[in-house]
C-alpha cells in the first residue's frame, strides 16, 4: 500500500469504535496492550508478499501507522503524535531479519530512514531470544531482549531503549513488552505487554478502544511516537 493511502487512513473516526482498513486491505488481528493501546494488524492484496501493516490507537486517537516487510524491516512509519513520517532508506548496512533471529537466536541491525519532517535517522541495535515464552489467548509469545539507539543525521543520540519484547512466529511480528527509554533530557519506563489477542468474529475485533491500563499513561511516551 502506498504511503499516501496510508496517511489517508488517519482520518478514521474513533466514534466508529472499529478500525476500517483501506480498500483492498483486511484486518486479521487486534491486540490489546497493557499500556492503554490497541493495535490492529492488517494486510493489503496489492502489497508484496509478506508485507503487513499496524494501526495503533490510544484512548483518544490513532497514534501510529506503519508497514513492515516479511523480515519485519520498517518500510514506512507515520508517527501521529510526533508529527512526522519516515521511510526505510536504501542499502542498509545491516538489514533487520526475523528469519535470522529465529534461526540463530540473535539479529543485529543498522539502517537509516528518511523523513521530510525530521531528516535522516539511523537505528542501530540487536534483538536476542531469551529462551522464555508464554501463551496469551492461545498465542505463543517468545521473549526477546533488545537494545536500540536512534541517531540524528549529525550523529547525536535522539533516544535509546532497552528491555524485553516478544515475537510471534505465527503472525511473524514483534510485540511490545517492558522497556526503558532514555532521551537526552529524560528517562522513563513503558509496558505494552499484550493482554488480549482478538481474531475475526470475536468480540472486540478491529476495535479502536483500548481496554487496559488507561488513565495511567506517561506523557513521556510521546517522545518516540
Amino acid at each position: 500500500m502506498k504511503l499516501a493511502a496510508i496517511i489517508a487512513v488517519l482520518g478514521t473516526p474513533l466514534a466508529a469504535q472499529t478500525f476500517n482498513a483501506p480498500t483492498g486491505c483486511e484486518v486479521y488481528l487486534t491486540v490489546q496492550g497493557r499500556d492503554c493501546t490497541v493495535d490492529n494488524h492488517f494486510t493489503c492484496a496489492a502489497d508484496p508478499a509478506g508485507e503487513q501493516h499496524r494501526a495503533s490507537f490510544d484512548e483518544n486517537a490513532m497514534t501510529y501507522l506503519g508497514a513492515i516487510d516479511e523480515e519485519t524491516q520498517w518500510i514506512n512509519s507515520t508517527h501521529i503524535i510526533g508529527g512526522h513520517s519516515e521511510e526505510l532508506g536504501s542499502n542498509p548496512l545491516d538489514r533487520a531479519s526475523f528469519s535470522e533471529l529465529i534461526a540463530t537466536g540473535s539479529d543485529s541491525y543498522d539502517f537509516k530512514t528518511n523523513s521530510a519532517e525530521v531528516g535522516q535517522t539511523r537505528y542501530v541495535g540487536v534483538d536476542r531470544l531469551t529462551g522464555n515464552s508464554r501463551k496469551v489467548d492461545g498465542v505463543t509469545l517468545e521473549e526477546t531482549a533488545y537494545d536500540i539507539t536512534a541517531y540524528a543525521g549529525d550523529g547525536s543520540v535522539l533516544w535509546s531503549s532497552k528491555g524485553r519484547e516478544f515475537i510471534s512466529r505465527e503472525f511473524r511480528i514483534f510485540l511490545s513488552g517492558k522497556s526503558t527509554v532514555t532521551t537526552p533530557t529524560d528517562k522513563f519506563d513503558t509496558d505494552g505487554t499484550p493482554v488480549q489477542f482478538i481474531r475475526p468474529g470475536e468480540a472486540g475485533f478491529a476495535s479502536v478502544k483500548p481496554k487496559f491500563g488507561c488513565g495511567a499513561m506517561m506523557s513521556s511516551y510521546e517522545v518516540i511516537q
